[in-house]
C-alpha cells in the first residue's frame, strides 16, 4: 500500500460499532433549469460521511448530495457527469451496503473527461495531489469509473449497460445490456456526436441544439428507471492501483492528506478538561 494512504481502520458497521445519524438533512431535489433531472424518481441521492475541518474527527452525521450539487460543482449540466454519478451509485451499493459513503477511505479512477473525473472527485474526495485520483491506463475504459475502498481492499468497476452508451467508437467494458427501450435512438446520437464533437468540424446551428436536446432527453429518460436497469458494476479481484492508472498523469510526489489523519482520534474524558502538558493562558 502506498505510504501516502493514511485513511485505514476501522471498517465500521453502522448501528453496531459506529452510530451515525443520517437523513437529518433533506436533499435538494427541486428541479431547476440547470438540473431538471434532479426531480426524477430514480435520480440518486448520496449520504456522505466526512471529517470535521482539516485535522478533525468524523462527523456523527451525514449530509446529502444530489445531481444538482454535482452540476454546481462541475459548472454545467452534462450527460457525462450524470452517467458517472449514476455508475458511482451502483458501485457504492457494493462498497457501502448501509448507504453511508465514507469519503475518507476512497480512491477513484475515471477517463480524462472532467465530466467524469469531477463526479468521481466530488463523490469520493479523491484528488490528484493526494495520489488518490487516477485516470485509466486503458482508454477503452474512458466512460467507466473504478472506485477503491482502501480499508476493505475492495475495488469496484462500474459503467453503463449496452443500450444507453452513445460515445462513437467506445465499447461497453462489462457485459450487461438494458431491457428497456430508450426514447432516443443511440445510433442517431452517435451519428450526431460524430459531427458536432468532431475537432474542426462544422455542424449546423440546428445540429448543436439537437444534440443538447438528445442529451437532456436521454438523461431524464434514464432516471425514470431504477439505476440498476441502466448501469452495472463488478468487483475487481486482486486489484492493484498501479496496474489500472496512467502513470503519465500522476504526481511524482503526492502530498500527504491531512483531513483524515485524526478521524479516529480519542476524545477527552470530559468536555472541560485541558491538556495537562499545555500551559493554559491566564
Amino acid at each position: 500500500m502506498p505510504s501516502f494512504v493514511l485513511a485505514a481502520e476501522p471498517t465500521f458497521e453502522q448501528g453496531r460499532t459506529m452510530f451515525i445519524e443520517t437523513g437529518v438533512e433533506l436533499p435538494d431535489r427541486e428541479p431547476t433549469w440547470y438540473a431538471s433531472m434532479v426531480g426524477k424518481p430514480h435520480a440518486p441521492v448520496f449520504e456522505m460521511l466526512a471529517t470535521r475541518g482539516t485535522q478533525g474527527r468524523y462527523y456523527p452525521y451525514t449530509y446529502p448530495v444530489t445531481l444538482k450539487d454535482l452540476v454546481r460543482f462541475h459548472g454545467h449540466d452534462c450527460e457525462g457527469t450524470t452517467h458517472a454519478a449514476n455508475a458511482a451509485w451502483v458501485a457504492f451499493r457494493t462498497l457501502f451496503p448501509d448507504g453511508i459513503i465514507d469519503r475518507s477511505v476512497l480512491r477513484g479512477i475515471s477517463g480524462t473527461s472532467p465530466c467524469w473525473s469531477d463526479a468521481v472527485a466530488y463523490l469520493t474526495g479523491a484528488r490528484l495531489q493526494y495520489g488518490t485520483l487516477g485516470f485509466f491506463k486503458d482508454k477503452r475504459y474512458s466512460h467507466a469509473i473504478l472506485l477503491y475502498r482502501d480499508d476493505t481492499d475492495t475495488a469496484v468497476l462500474a459503467t453503463w449497460k449496452q443500450g444507453i452508451n452513445n460515445i462513437p467508437g467506445e465499447p461497453v467494458m462489462l457485459p450487461g445490456k438494458i431491457d428497456w427501450e430508450p426514447k432516443v435512438s443511440m445510433d442517431q446520437v452517435k451519428a450526431l456526436k460524430a459531427v458536432v464533437k468532431q475537432a474542426g468540424g462544422n455542424p449546423t446551428p440546428y445540429q448543436v441544439d439537437l444534440m443538447r436536446h438528445y442529451q437532456w432527453q436521454h438523461i431524464n429518460d434514464i432516471l425514470e428507471h431504477p439505476l440498476a436497469a441502466s448501469y452495472q458494476a463488478k468487483v475487481i479481484e486482486d486489484f492493484v492501483w498501479e496496474d489500472w492508472i496512467d502513470p503519465d498523469k500522476t504526481l511524482v510526489e503526492p502530498h500527504t492528506r491531512g483531513d483524515t489523519r485524526l478521524k479516529n482520534y480519542p476524545y477527552r474524558s470530559r468536555p472541560v478538561v485541558p491538556d495537562a502538558e499545555v500551559e493554559m493562558p491566564e
